[in-house]
């Protein structure tokens, strides 16, 4: 595998990932104020949903970054992305003066779940978790002759 390639995976999740991680962050430093977003939109129990949420965008988000599991991370965030798009980009629910801004939004969010479908299919490509030998992802402690364990 080239170099180019190894790179553009590696960067590509970067990219996808940022998606998650800083609104993840952002939820854990205004949790309070996202609840107040989630309600305005009709949620109920969003405290429940305010840490599922967390729990998605940052553990899901931190699995895409290093390209560990990134099949089961990319269908997790899937999982995540498509309610969310319903429930907080309704373009067609919305005055005419928000529609396109909400479309939009809709929209960006239509084509993340196209990328994370594509790693959902493909996995990682290049530099990732996934694709190191096992031997490197499993290192088991081994004694030396004088019994410590290294």
């Amino acid at each position: 595998m080239s170099n180019t390639l190894k790179f553009g995976g590696l960067f590509g999740r970067i990219l996808m990932a940022a998606i998650f991680l800083m609104p993840g962050v952002g939820k854990v430093m205004d949790p309070v104020g996202t609840e107040q977003y989630m309600a305005a939109h009709g949620m109920v129990a969003t405290r429940f949903f305010l840490i599922m949420a967390i729990l998605f965008e940052l553990g899901a988000g931190t699995c895409l970054l290093i390209g560990y599991r990134t099949h089961e991370a990319a269908v997790a965030l899937i999982v995540f992305l498509v309610p969310a798009t319903v429930i907080f980009h309704n373009f067609w629910g919305v005055n005419a003066d928000l529609r396109m801004d909400q479309m939009q939004h809709f929209l960006k969010n239509v084509a993340i779940l196209g990328g994370l479908t594509t790693l959902a299919v493909t996995g990682a490509v290049g530099w990732a978790v996934d694709n190191m030998p096992a031997r490197v992802r499993s290192v088991e402690p081994t004694t030396t002759g004088g019994g410590l364990v290294t």
